[in-house]
């Protein structure tokens, strides 16, 4: 993996989630969100701008019984309708049947308790079993083209994965063409065409889902029991005005992330990190002049890309003869000196067919870069990685963290922004959000005494916002999220 021993242990250690402490062989012993409440402890007529709320969650199963052990996957928010005002609140688990959650009330007005059961703890259990199987649950397909025997062009399209761990986690044998990245030691392999030789590899897309779920774990993934509101207090809570005479730090590299990180009012995320402000579109061009910013990773960061190519004044998309969604993209402002690139990172990727010399692994990228202050990297890292080991997800992030260490090394005014995981909405067993939130555990660990990195938690921002998780963000998240971005390129 790229990393010590020891560090090893500390992953593991804040990766650790609770498990059935035995193996459940019957639907009615897993977690019901019908028989599941919550209530809020001492509630009082009135509370204060500041103050906080303690929401317990006791767990039963579907006979109504109290759990003895913890390891569902809750999520709770405050949240006031009207207002578009919401915050997000980390459950702590009890380990016997009990949660907690400590909730912030940040806005005046009233303000409700949502409490979901995204996952009960058995079926947790089941997604960290396929995670480390060897089972592939995600397959690729590469497009080979070249001169036939007729010195006609010819094609073949075959199947391809990762090549990961002893087993090699796919096909066994001498099989296959293997590709491996020098920099990285990553190593993508694709069945061997029948006619056409391994260096005629030209394209690469996404293939099918293959679901290993038996017919006992199906049940307890259902939709009904996944996903699903759970009954309790959900009377109105009260919030009086207070002055606040703090004032936020100016947004800058090396600020821990608290919890909440920050709330939503009137659509607007009000950040507890920094001081965080709302750009205008000539604004955005005045923060941007004269940067080169490149945006890494996925189609969220290309959400990013979109809405500056919206924002910025007399910003055009050059024509790459690329996918329009699947690039690499960029975007160029003469007057001011402004360029935007977006492109995705490298295989394992679940795109539409596109060259597979236009996917560039993220810490190979970083290393060509020089950097300076005119330089602003964003990258992520989370959502086709979901389908594989957590092991090659840290290989992953240690080889970025040695090339945005040698970034700074080299300059260290450079900005680097970790954009986390968002919630998807995304509650089966191939993209379930309890992977990526394990995932961005892993990435803000291995970065936490990384100097001059910026980690933005996106993963608060779209799970207590009242859209409809997507793992695409709709617009005035999105919108949110880059005013978050610009706020730390300029900082007021």
């Amino acid at each position: 993996m790229g990393i010590s021993e020891e560090e090893w242990e500390r992953l593991q250690k804040a990766l650790e989630w609770p498990s059935p402490d035995q193996e459940i062989t019957e639907l009615s012993e897993s977690t019901s969100p019908v028989h599941s409440k919550f209530s809020i402890v001492g509630l009082n007529q009135n509370y204060s701008v500041g103050e906080k709320i303690l929401v317990t969650i006791t767990a039963r199963d579907h006979k109504n019984k109290l759990k003895r052990y913890g390891g569902d996957f809750f999520q709770v928010k405050l949240f006031n309708s009207e207002l578009k005002a919401s915050v997000y609140g980390e459950v702590v688990d009890h380990r016997n049947g009990t949660y907690s959650a400590s909730l912030l009330l940040p806005w005046e007005g009233q303000a409700q308790v949502s409490v979901r059961l995204e996952h009960s703890s058995e079926v947790v259990q089941i997604l960290k079993k396929y995670r480390e199987s060897s089972f592939t649950r995600s397959h690729y397909n590469g497009h080979f083209e070249g001169p036939g025997p007729k010195k006609n062009r010819i094609s073949e399209d075959v199947p391809c994965n990762l090549k990961w761990g002893a087993d090699g986690n796919w096909i066994k044998g001498n099989c296959c063409c293997e590709y491996k990245d020098v920099k990285t030691g990553t190593v993508w392999h694709c069945e061997r065409p029948k006619k056409l030789s391994c260096d005629k590899l030209v394209y690469h897309s996404r293939g099918d889902l293959e679901n290993p779920l038996n017919a006992f774990e199906k049940q307890i993934f259902s939709k009904k029991l996944t996903n699903v509101l759970i009954n309790g207090d959900t009377q109105l809570i009260n919030v009086l005005p207070k002055t606040n005479n703090g004032k936020p730090e100016r947004c800058r590299p090396g600020l821990t992330t608290p919890v909440p990180a920050g709330f939503y009012l009137n659509d607007v995320w009000k950040s507890f990190v920094c001081k965080t402000q709302q750009f205008n579109s000539a604004q955005t061009g005045n923060c941007l002049k004269n940067k080169i910013v490149y945006l890494m990773g996925d189609s969220t960061t290309r959400q990013w890309f979109e809405n500056l190519e919206r924002k910025v004044p007399g910003i055009k998309r050059m024509d790459l003869h690329t996918p329009p969604t699947g690039g690499p993209l960029m975007a160029v402002e003469l007057t001011n000196n402004i360029i935007v690139h977006w492109g995705p990172h490298g295989v394992p990727l679940r795109f539409t067919k596109m060259p597979i010399t236009d996917l560039h692994y993220i810490s190979n990228d970083i290393n060509e870069i020089a950097g300076g202050s005119h330089a602003v990297i964003v990258f992520t890292l989370f959502a086709h990685l979901v389908f594989h080991p957590l092991t090659f997800y840290v290989h992953e992030v240690a080889k970025i963290r040695q090339s945005v260490v040698s970034l700074l090394s080299r300059a260290p005014d450079t900005i680097i922004i970790i954009k986390s995981g968002n919630t998807a909405g995304y509650k089966d067993i191939f993209q379930s959000d309890w992977y990526a939130m394990q995932l961005n555990t892993v990435m803000q660990e291995m970065f936490r005494d990384i100097d001059g990195v910026i980690y933005f938690d996106v993963w608060q921002m779209t799970s207590c916002h009242y859209l409809r998780e997507n793992i695409h963000p709709g617009p005035v998240i999105v919108a949110n999220e880059v005013d978050m971005f610009l706020s730390f390129v300029c900082p007021a």
